[in-house]
């Protein structure tokens, strides 16, 4: 028997990408937060990583305001996500500064390639969810630019680094829409 491809549906899960925006949003939080832990309040980037946290977490608690009123469910991995996002921001601040900065360079740049493709799939079928979107993906394009400004392509091994950090995103992402 021949087993034909299912046909891909041309209407946007508005579930999901809440969903994984959230979770990418909390995932972020925890990234810094681990940072932060390592670095300290004192080293002198310090103040950027918390006004990028600052900015994730505005967006993580308007993406929750936005699944409640929806009546969308949480990622069910976001317990998994929370002690892994730490442990990711805690490894690379102990890698160094310039590691911390390749970290947010990575995930940076895969979000804004999230966000696109979201938009892009959106259309104007959720001109509310699509206004968010693109309010967050110009900041996120912001903490990258920053993160390149602040010398993450130094960071030992960049290429490696920047090339995994992208890949667990994706693998995140992939996750976090469905489960």
């Amino acid at each position: 028997m021949i087993d034909f491809p299912r046909p891909v549906s041309r209407t946007p899960d508005h579930a999901a990408m809440l969903r994984v925006d959230q979770a990418g949003e909390y995932g972020a939080t925890r990234i810094y937060a681990g940072q932060m832990a390592v670095m300290g309040g004192r080293h002198p980037m310090a103040r950027s990583i918390a006004a990028m946290a600052a900015q994730e977490e505005r967006h993580r608690l308007h993406f929750d305001a936005m699944m409640a009123r929806r009546k969308v469910r949480p990622t069910l991995l976001q317990p998994f996500w929370d002690v892994a996002g730490f442990a990711l921001g805690a490894a690379t601040a102990a890698l160094g500064p310039e590691a911390a900065m390749a970290c947010t360079a990575a995930i940076e740049t895969e979000i804004d390639a999230h966000y696109a493709e979201q938009l892009a799939e959106l259309s104007e079928s959720d001109p509310e969810l699509s206004h968010a979107i693109r309010d967050f993906q110009a900041e996120e394009v912001e903490h990258r630019d920053t993160a390149l400004a602040q010398g993450a392509e130094n960071a030992p091994a960049y290429p490696l680094l920047f090339f995994a950090i992208r890949l667990g995103c994706r693998a995140a992402i992939a996750l976090s829409k469905r489960i």
